[in-house]
């Protein structure tokens, strides 16, 4: 058994993900978070570029330029008494394969919703995705400091669309388009903010009491005080009742309402979602459940990163530690290779900011060097444990081009590049049949991955490249029968490419055609993913 000291480690650690639709705030409320809990004294904005201010989640330089998240970035920061692992994620849908893999090292997820356009497509792709992993979703609905949506059509939406039932744990105070604060259900207190100018890069000001309190007839005007009386009466009867077991079955999502861009409400959930949030939950091996409370150690890489510093051009994989002590020069085993590492730099992050790690606990996120023998989904762990952790989903590409360097002198940095990113997940690398070709085509989940791989490849790696359009939309790998000597038939309009790992794939031109393919070939496995 552990002792005492990592059990009560254990109990202090939320490790979380943010997910929502692109331009609900998301990565604004992830540095609203840090700037709460102490870890940067000023937030910068993603849209303020005149004044070189970024969000410090978004490390990218890219991410910079575009003002989006196109990488998952992993954040630690202490508050009270609580260690927090924030997981920021693309909000974009063609960098959903990103946000799948980090939710897998999540124990609960914040979902974003903006106040004006309610849920929106990809915040119910990701909700489904929670809800079958069983990940509690806390809701917080963003920017109630413009004008949207009423409060309770957005609490009906939420159970109508994604089907869940929700649970307000505040609400918010004033009229539409100009809400003065929030009322806290539990407390059954008001908090009222003060504009002060800073644009939400300071911690905001605010006055708190009781609501029934005479000041706030008086701070509130007549009709907005009336407003909440009327609201708060309507939700304590007919309202769902806060159950915290039907919050992490996934059964019911606790509901906030708040500014992440002017930090209303921010440090009111960030305090009563801790209370709430679940501490580090088991994980599913192969060889069976582990839980986070036994003794060897044991983490699974989710995450690859190359180039996080241009300088050094290093690569670092993350790992989510399931269970035991981490501690620094610490050996493992990596069970895919067999082979024995000595974790001899680990290290931890507020986004690129990076700290030597000594010791780490389950449920954190801890940067490892990768010396180019991770892959996503490996397990690292004492050599005398035999765990294996299940293997990661993976999404088949639907856009596919030929990619080769513009001039041949780049080559060598071309194949490391593509090699690179290939092995962080960004895309996946197929060969030509003809060996002396000298490009790649290249699958990803969405196109607008092509034009991140190319600015990538330029600015990381000083290669310029070419990029044709391929007309496929599907790809599948083929297992086939060794008894089976018959050719594959029908391929002419497709094309039949190796990944790089060797295996056989096909690339199909249309769904029709995919299908009358396997119809026809009947000798052969046609697989979604690659077989393991």
């Amino acid at each position: 058994m552990q002792d005492s000291d990592i059990i009560e480690q254990i109990k202090r650690r939320r490790t979380f993900a943010i997910i929502s639709h692109p331009d609900a705030g998301k990565t604004t409320l992830t540095e609203k978070l840090l700037l709460y809990g102490g870890a940067i004294r000023l937030a910068g904005t993603v849209k303020g570029r005149k004044a070189q201010k970024y969000a410090v989640s978004d490390w990218m330089e890219i991410e910079k330029q575009r003002g989006i998240s196109v990488t998952s970035s992993v954040m630690q920061f202490e508050y009270g008494d609580c260690c927090i692992n924030i997981l920021d994620t693309p909000g974009h849908q063609d960098f959903s394969e990103d946000t799948y893999r980090t939710l897998m090292a999540a124990d609960s997820a914040v979902m974003l919703i903006d106040a004006a356009k309610g849920v929106e497509e990809q915040t119910r792709k990701l909700f489904q995705v929670c809800r079958q992993r069983r990940i509690p979703v806390f809701t917080f609905i963003n920017k109630i400091d413009r004008y949207g949506r009423e409060p309770f059509d957005l609490m009906d939406e939420l159970e109508k669309v994604l089907g869940i039932r929700s649970c307000p744990m505040n609400w918010p105070a004033g009229l539409n388009g100009s809400y003065k604060g929030v009322y806290n259900r539990q407390l059954q207190q008001i908090e009222l903010f003060e504009a002060d100018g800073s644009h939400g890069s300071d911690i905001i000001k605010s006055t708190i009491g009781d609501y029934r309190d005479e000041k706030f007839t008086r701070l509130l005007s007549a009709d907005a005080y009336a407003q909440l009386c009327h609201d708060i009466e309507l939700l304590d009867m007919a309202g769902d009742s806060f159950n915290l077991q039907s919050v992490l079955q996934g059964e019911l999502s606790p509901v906030f309402f708040g500014s992440a861009l002017t930090n209303f409400g921010v440090r009111a959930f960030l305090e009563e979602f801790l209370k709430l949030a679940p501490k580090p939950s088991p994980r599913m091996a192969k060889e069976g459940i582990v839980s986070p409370e036994e003794e060897g150690f044991s983490a699974f890489v989710f995450k690859i990163q190359a180039n996080m510093n241009p300088a050094h051009r290093d690569r670092l994989a993350f790992v989510r530690i399931c269970s035991g002590k981490f501690s620094r020069g610490m050996t493992v085993v990596h069970k895919q290779s067999g082979k024995t590492l000595s974790l001899t730099q680990p290290q931890q992050f507020v986004a690129q900011e990076r700290t030597i790690v000594d010791e780490a606990y389950p449920g954190d996120v801890v940067g490892l060097f990768d010396p180019g023998i991770f892959a996503i989904g490996d397990t690292v762990c004492d050599p005398g444990l035999d765990i294996t952790f299940e293997d990661f989903p993976v999404f088949p590409p639907e856009y596919f081009a030929k990619v080769q360097a513009k001039t041949s002198l780049k080559r060598k940095h071309f194949i490391k590049g593509i090699t690179q990113l290939g092995q962080e997940g960004a895309i996946q690398i197929f060969q030509l049949p003809n060996a002396a070709d000298q490009g790649y085509v290249i699958g990803v989940v969405g196109q607008l991955q092509f034009e991140i791989l190319s600015y990538r490849l330029k600015y990381e790696y000083g290669v310029d490249i070419e990029i044709q359009q391929l007309n496929f939309g599907a790809a599948r790998w083929l297992v086939e029968d060794p008894q089976s000597k018959q050719p594959l038939k029908y391929m002419d309009e497709n094309l039949l490419v190796t990944d790089r790992f060797d295996r056989p794939v096909v690339l199909f031109v249309g769904k029709w055609q995919m299908n009358w393919t396997i119809e026809q070939n009947p000798q052969v496995q046609f697989l979604v993913a690659p077989p393991r």
